[in-house]
């Protein structure tokens, strides 16, 4: 079984190993849409794998470093392409999610990643 909880954040960003001229190069923005992604085997007695809640509470700290900020100049984040950032937040979860497995990103309507998590 899964669970996700989905998460929205505004921030800027360049890329720095673009060719030269790309448009990436140049400071922009995008609305980045989330997808955080556990699974587990449902509990018989709770009915759930874990409170939902429990996503947010973990990932709350990260969406406040991320959201309105330049992501560049976020520690481990100087290449901030849609990949790098899709680890950056799950490796940062993964202590406090044990069942974290996927980490899904848009930074544009049609474009985006989706991030598994390796297996331990």
């Amino acid at each position: 079984m899964e669970l996700f909880k989905t998460f929205t954040f505004e921030a800027a960003h360049w890329l720095p190993h673009v060719p030269a001229g790309h448009k990436c190069a140049r400071v922009h923005g995008h609305t980045y849409v989330v997808e955080i992604y556990t699974r587990g085997k449902v509990d018989p007695h709770t009915g759930w794998i874990h409170d939902l809640a429990d996503i947010k509470v973990a990932f709350e700290p990260l969406l406040n470093q991320l959201d309105h900020y330049q992501l560049n100049d976020i520690e481990g984040l100087e290449n901030p392409t849609v990949e790098n950032i899709a680890r950056w937040i799950g490796d940062r979860l993964k202590p406090a999610l044990p069942h974290l497995w996927k980490i899904k990103m848009w930074e544009t309507r049609s474009s985006g990643c989706v991030y598994t998590l390796p297996e331990e």
